[in-house]
């Protein structure tokens, strides 16, 4: 069964398809026979989905240009974006033409920045294939690559002419990034739906199962959630903020021991409980709200202390150059309750330290 949900963005308002074997169904995508597309992907997604989908796209009449980029956090970097330009314009692509974003997180946030680059800007179409980027990356418009100096620094809010997500798409992924993207849906749980947090903890094992309702479920309640606070805030001068809980800590994770070392989920996971030991510190969390979280963070099987070989005081030099960070000041989002969370402005660095030694 097809689900369709809207971002609603007045005139750039776009659909998101959610549906097993989606891919192929012509129908999902806002393509019509004559026009030409470039289809990115990576070299983990290109050998299991391209061919299908290129097949698709040429039968209905649509000509099909493919690049391949090597997989990983680690490559989502301007050498790739280049890559992607450089395929654009060796083969004479048009104002008109579209980009189609066929993989995960890094495949989505460099093929939109990509779209929003080339000739001043070409519409695209998100596709995503992991759980992170169905639940998260691929809705919103924000689009980026990284540098060495800092996640997500150089890039641009851009929105897609459409999301198609295909729940088929996750059997073939390993069971550690399927952990990593509920890490992001956890999140949603704790910032802004007690509800729903408490479905994940009575429903965490149908989705590391795969189990088919309750996966449908869980990616379009996450759509629907957030489509409403991108279309609340697109740019995140307010409210989109809360997006962010457990980001902060994360990127400084992802920063300091390689991109791609830890998953982006993974360090997500650990930045969420050290957010929460922080808001627990200020006296705005309880200990047994912690312990809820943990647990559930645990049976996701993801990490829940952070990485040995990464020093306390590092975690500061790499959350200081975050985009978050006001005057020089550390910005936060803390939960306050389970369903809650506050965006806390000037948060004591003493604080910041302890929560990040409570996670060890």
């Amino acid at each position: 069964m097809l689900k369709k949900l809207t971002v609603a963005l007045s005139e750039r308002s776009y659909p998101i398809y959610i549906g097993q074997n989606i891919l192929t169904n012509f129908q999902s995508f806002p393509l019509k026979s004559g026009e030409r597309v470039l289809i990115a992907t990576n070299d983990t997604i290109a050998p299991l989905y391209l061919n299908a989908v290129e097949k698709m796209l040429e039968e209905n009449g649509v000509k099909v240009d493919t690049v391949v980029v090597p997989d990983g956090e680690k490559y989502k970097t301007i050498e790739t974006w280049n890559t992607i330009l450089t395929s654009l314009l060796a083969k004479n692509h048009t104002r008109n033409s579209v980009l189609i974003a066929l993989g995960g997180g890094v495949i989505g946030d460099v093929v939109g920045f990509a779209a929003a680059c080339y000739q001043r800007g070409i519409r695209f179409i998100q596709v995503p294939t992991t759980l992170l980027s169905q639940v998260d990356s691929s809705v919103g418009g924000k689009t980026a690559i990284n540098h060495p100096l800092g996640k997500n620094m150089i890039g641009a809010f851009y929105q897609p002419q459409a999301v198609v997500i295909d729940i088929n798409c996750l059997k073939t992924l390993p069971q550690r990034e399927l952990s990593a993207g509920l890490a992001e849906v956890i999140k949603y749980g704790i910032i802004m739906d007690q509800d729903f947090f408490n479905w994940l903890e009575q429903h965490i094992e149908d989705l590391l199962a795969l189990e088919p309702n309750a996966m449908s479920y869980c990616i379009a309640h996450c759509c629907e959630l957030k489509a409403k606070i991108v279309a609340a805030d697109e740019t995140e001068q307010d409210l989109r903020a809360i997006l962010n809980l457990g980001h902060t800590y994360g990127h400084a994770i992802e920063a300091e021991l390689g991109y791609g070392n830890w998953l982006h989920g993974e360090a997500i996971s650990v930045g969420m409980l050290m957010a929460a030991q922080a808001a627990k510190l200020l006296g705005h969390f309880k200990e047994s709200d912690i312990n809820r979280i943990k647990q559930l963070l645990i049976r996701a099987k993801l990490p829940v202390t952070k990485p040995e070989m990464m020093s306390t005081e590092s975690y500061i030099t790499h959350m200081l150059r975050d985009k978050k960070v006001l005057s020089g000041k550390l910005r936060l989002v803390l939960p306050f309750e389970i369903g809650q969370v506050q965006v806390i402005d000037d948060v004591n660095q003493e604080i910041v330290l302890q929560s990040i030694e409570l996670c060890q």
